[in-house]
């Protein structure tokens, strides 16, 4: 066997990863009333059976009134706490980290489920499903696209209580067995909002300077740590640049990176856009990997480890990522789910195991004696 990177363990803080492979969070829209369900349970088990380090369940409201749809996961309330500790209990048995992706969708809340049209909620969904409206606020009094309500501006008040909401969550995350948490401050939801020119324009501490800007995020990872356990790791999941001009560019997140660490955050997961409308800006161009090298120029200019995602596939393109040092962990969705199994795969195509022995035994064994049969018959 050889020695393959994306299957070496990885450690942060009191925390360690059996390989680099994490599941990146992502959204069912089968909650209700933000509790998670059998759904859940079964949708992230698969991918702990399928051999990932890091399993990270989806978007995880902190409010109710943040959850960008009606099926958003939430963890504003002590009563979702055990439906949660019985998904984290499993994915720990089967040796996966179990993490969380705490959300705000700020002016992105009240929206319809992507097979509904990711458009905002309104009297169609009353009378259709009874899920009514609900409204958004955000850092200034900006709609997200064309056809979107305009938000409420949040007060020094409504912000306070956000910023206290992320550590309330974070201590209900402790208490239901995670032992990483995300923030997820990208693609339009609302640290991104505060953080981006484009959607913050503000005139108090909140907004106009890049300093005032980050001070949502800094105070948002202040009250996380607050209520976080020391030995437990912390991540912010980032868009390195807005892809529009006047928007966030590669060196501001270089600088949040910086910031961020200095307040107790670990690890960056580097993706990007998302700050406004559905359409793909104009300078964004989709290939293979197109946002690795965000991840390799925080992880060099900020010091800090980061996160690889986006149109990741290639077993072999993610060990030479990671090999060369550009990131510290790849993060995989939809790849996941056509294949909850790929990180088994990838391990056997990397030569780092043979003869099924890092599948679960229950199905490591059959598989084991399937090839020596087929070996044997010569059939294969």
């Amino acid at each position: 066997m050889t020695v393959s990177t994306l299957s070496t363990p990885f450690t942060l803080r009191g925390i360690t990863f059996k390989n680099r492979i994490a599941v990146s969070p992502m959204s069912q829209y089968r909650a209700r009333d933000g509790y998670a369900n059998d759904w859940h349970l079964v949708h992230l088990g698969r991918f702990a059976m399928g051999g990932a380090g890091l399993v990270y369940i989806e978007a995880t409201a902190v409010e109710e009134h943040g959850r960008r749809t009606h099926g958003d996961l939430g963890l504003w309330e002590d009563g979702q706490i055990d439906d949660l500790k019985r998904i984290t209990a499993f994915l720990e048995d089967e040796g996966a980290v179990p993490g969380i992706q705490l959300s705000h969708a700020g002016r992105k809340a009240s929206e319809r489920r992507p097979w509904h049209g990711e458009t905002p909620v309104d009297a169609e969904d009353m009378a259709t499903r009874d899920e009514a409206p609900w409204p958004a606020c955000a850092p200034s009094a900006i709609p997200y696209a064309d056809g979107w309500p305009t938000p409420m501006e949040m007060s020094e008040a409504d912000i306070l209580r956000v910023v206290d909401s992320f550590g309330a969550s974070a201590r209900r995350a402790a208490q239901a067995g995670f032992k990483i948490i995300e923030v997820y401050a990208a693609h339009g939801f609302l640290v991104h909002q505060f953080l981006s020119p484009l959607s913050n324009t503000r005139t108090d501490r909140w907004g106009g300077s890049f300093k005032n800007r980050m001070r949502f995020a800094v105070e948002v990872a202040k009250s996380i740590r607050a209520h976080w356990p020391e030995a437990y790791p912390l991540a912010f999941r980032l868009s390195a640049t807005d892809w529009v001009d006047g928007g966030l560019e590669v060196h501001d997140t270089v600088e949040i990176a910086r910031r961020l660490k200095a307040e107790g955050v670990d690890m960056i997961d580097c993706s990007s856009g998302g700050i406004g409308g559905k359409e793909r800006p104009k300078r964004m161009t989709i290939t293979e990997g197109f946002q690795t090298p965000f991840a390799a120029e925080v992880r060099t200019h900020a010091d800090i480890a980061t996160m690889a995602v986006g149109f990741l596939w290639d077993a072999r393109f993610c060990e030479d990522l990671l090999g060369s040092q550009q990131a510290d962990m790849i993060a995989l969705a939809r790849e996941l789910l056509d294949d909850p199994n790929w990180p088994l795969h990838a391990a056997a195509q990397l030569g780092a195991t043979d003869n099924h022995s890092l599948w679960p035994i229950e199905a490591g064994w059959w598989l084991m004696k399937r090839d020596r049969l087929l070996i044997k018959l010569g059939l294969r």
